[in-house]
């Protein structure tokens, strides 16, 4: 059978002698068949160990998040949205502090869609901050080494 010589040699000495494409197919897909029970599990334990370090890219962290959600929801494994944005919170980086402070102190859940919204707000705001900070401490670096390097004459007495 043609196709088979185009399969693998390690997939193609695991499968039995089939007569026909249709039965080879069914024997490989047997093959590479994955457990329901094991991918959720693999899906659980990204899930749980996301984290955000820095504060650039919390809507692409927000959006892997939720992609695992959809994809462990897809294998019966559902979680309630409140736990979804809680947990999000917990998993953003330590400048992201007053931020969450805000969120528990508000009386109204966010919905996914409202965090996602929210944190990118956020991650401007942060972002400015740093810049601004990173300016501060860059123009105060140079007033100081200015003033070291200045010479300062002494007039003598008139």
């Amino acid at each position: 059978m043609f196709i088979k010589i185009k399969v693998p040699a390690n997939v193609r000495g695991s499968i039995e002698h089939c007569e026909n494409v249709q039965e080879l197919l069914t024997a490989i897909e047997k093959q590479f068949q994955t457990s329901q029970k094991s991918l959720a599990n693999t899906l659980i334990m990204k899930f749980t160990s996301l984290k955000f370090t820095t504060v650039k890219g919390v809507c692409d962290h927000i959006n892997k998040m939720r992609d695992l959600v959809a994809r462990l929801k897809a294998l019966e494994v559902e979680m309630f949205k409140s736990f979804l944005v809680h947990y999000i919170l917990i998993t953003l980086c330590p400048q992201y502090g007053p931020f969450k402070i805000s969120y528990n102190t508000h009386k109204d859940n966010w919905s996914f869609d409202e965090l996602l919204t929210m944190c990118d707000q956020e991650q401007g705001k942060l972002i400015l901050e740093m810049g601004e900070s990173a300016r501060t401490v860059t123009q105060g670096k140079r007033s100081v080494q200015a003033k070291q390097n200045k010479k300062v004459e002494i007039q003598p007495p008139n």
